[in-house]
């Protein structure tokens, strides 16, 4: 049974609230690089601004026919831009498994979550990293896992997003008490615990800037 109350984005409408995504996670940049540095190789906020700034000129310059589509050109955008794990890990988060998924002409939190379920395993399949190891899983898979809660509950996209958006944000305070499996914050053992993961500050970014989209425009 389909909610009536249903809050779908056309294609048009999820290409702007992408837009939109990417200008946060641009504006982020220097929160993101003092994040990455404290423990990192302090170029993730770079890294992200650079694989945004390419998928709005994508966007920008693209006529899509899917949502599927949009999905897709973001991620090989931020693949080809990035370079190194993160470009591939967060490509991935947006193209998933959408070539092989029923082409939609709208975003629904159904489709949502089935978009971002598969790119979740890719992900893990991909990266080897679990919950608890201190990346962006930490973040996104109990986004994740809130959407497909909150499709089982007929909630809207809004709604799904809301939801989602307070486990991605728990789940970056979480990496907090995590010693790293991955990147350079690994040989630093204990003393990663007390910093957060920049990776899963930018799905948590992601996440909020989708909830903000809508609850403004829609």
């Amino acid at each position: 049974m389909v909610n009536q109350t249903e809050t779908q984005l056309s294609i048009e409408q999820t290409v702007e609230m992408f837009k939109y995504v990417a200008e946060q996670v641009i504006n982020s940049k220097p929160y993101l690089t003092e994040i990455d540095s404290a423990i990192g190789d302090g170029d993730h906020g770079i890294g992200m601004a650079i694989g945004f700034e390419a998928a709005v000129n994508k966007l920008n310059s693209g006529s899509f026919k899917t949502v599927n589509a949009v999905f897709s050109e973001i991620g090989m955008a931020m693949i080809s831009s990035m370079g190194g794990a993160s470009g591939v890990i967060f490509g991935t988060m947006f193209i998933g498994k959408v070539a092989k998924l029923p082409q939609e002409t709208n975003l629904s939190l159904p489709f949502l979550s089935t978009i971002f379920t598969d790119a979740l395993a890719a992900i893990k399949k991909r990266g080897k990293a679990e919950l608890g190891d201190k990346t962006m899983i930490d973040a996104f898979e109990p986004a994740v896992v809130s959407l497909q809660q909150s499709v089982s509950n007929n909630k809207t996209l809004l709604e799904g997003l809301k939801e989602a958006e307070k486990k991605a944000a728990e789940g970056v305070e979480n990496t907090k008490n995590y010693t790293a499996k991955f990147g350079r914050a690994k040989s630093l053992g204990e003393r990663a615990v007390g910093y957060q993961d920049a990776g899963a500050t930018s799905v948590s970014i992601i996440i909020q800037s989708m909830r903000q989209w809508i609850e403004r425009n829609i």
